[in-house]
């Protein structure tokens, strides 16, 4: 790891004052479970780093409104753990408990989860593997190599690796925006306009700027929260990265037809993925096994596999199949 300057500003003004002075290259340090990593294999060379961790306007839950509001410092466990959570928006807890060891979730906040990087092995695998993502202009190593964990969806001549989070797939599925601050003010970005496809350019990731700080994260309140799940499917039951994921929120009528419904993938693309042509296979139906694998089918049109990864399409489809049942179940109790 190599040296770097180091502030930890108390407010979000000084945190902002931070980034600026600190140059190009600085980066922001919330739980550090992504970033210290980063730093170590020599793929993040920051010259230096403001620590927002004592910013206490950043940690606030509040689930009273009309929404729920996470600020981005807010740990992930005390997220997934909040009973209102836990209740009313299952996908969104188990996103996240699914997703890290109890120890990384205490550390590890809600924002800077939605920011990390991939974890292709090319990537991470150092200068022995050209990586565009990590040095533009070198190539792809993987677009040749073994691809299994690889995407189906978004990716291009230029990168093919899977965006790795969970916590971003259920906030997809649940139209969430995210709150940003840099020195020109605040903004809201769309969570489905957060993050990029890689195209020519896969080392950008998101569309924040170099100088912007996430600082909470909303999602409109919805009846569809109850009937969700989110469906992780993994080499290893504990706290693998997904093969395959799904993100399912349904209402369901009295009369056992399907009124709203949301789908999103996660462990198959470059970046959050909604698929709006499932869900509207389903709305007005009954939800069976057979419908429910319809739109599995539908989520999974346009998959492209490449020479290890093909059993994920159909792994795929009865991710969805079975979160959609699943779903169903909370939705109709």
């Amino acid at each position: 790891m190599r040296p770097f300057a180091y502030a930890a500003p108390r407010t979000l003004g000084q945190a902002v004052e931070a980034l600026a002075d600190g140059g190009p290259g600085t980066r922001v340090l919330a739980g550090g479970t992504t970033l210290y990593d980063l730093m170590k294999l020599q793929i993040e060379k920051p010259r230096s780093v403001v620590d927002i961790s004592r910013i206490s306007e950043l940690t606030r839950i509040t689930t009273s409104g009309r929404e729920l509001v996470f600020g981005a410092g807010a740990r992930m466990a005390d997220v997934a753990e909040d009973p209102v959570v836990r209740r009313d928006y299952p996908a969104l807890s188990e996103s996240l408990w699914r997703a890290a060891s109890q120890q990384l979730r205490n550390m590890a906040t809600v924002g800077g989860n939605l920011l990390q990087r991939t974890r292709c092995s090319y990537f991470r695998g150092g200068p022995a593997f050209p990586c565009n993502k990590r040095e533009p202009g070198s190539g792809c190593s993987a677009i040749d190599g073994i691809d299994r964990h690889h995407a189906l969806f978004g990716a291009s001549d230029a990168c093919i690796a899977t965006y790795p989070g969970d916590w971003a797939i259920a906030l997809l599925a649940f139209d969430a925006t995210v709150d940003v601050v840099g020195p020109d003010g605040q903004r809201t970005i769309e969570l489905a306009d957060l993050h990029l496809e890689p195209g020519n350019t896969p080392e950008r990731e998101h569309t924040l700027a170099a100088d912007e700080i996430i600082v909470r994260i909303r999602v409109p309140k919805t009846a569809a929260g109850r009937g969700s799940t989110y469906h992780k499917i993994r080499d290893r039951e504990s706290y693998a990265f997904a093969l395959t994921a799904a993100a399912v929120g349904l209402t369901v009528s009295r009369r056992g037809r399907i009124e709203e419904c949301r789908i999103a993938l996660g462990g198959v693309a470059t970046r959050p993925w909604r698929v709006p042509a499932a869900e509207q296979t389903l709305i007005g139906a009954r939800l069976t096994e057979d419908t429910a694998r319809r739109a599995g089918e539908v989520a999974f049109e346009g998959a492209k596999v490449g020479h290890h990864n093909g059993f994920r399409r159909e792994l795929g489809i009865r991710t969805v199949t079975d979160a959609l049942l699943i779903a169903r179940t909370r939705a109709t109790r």
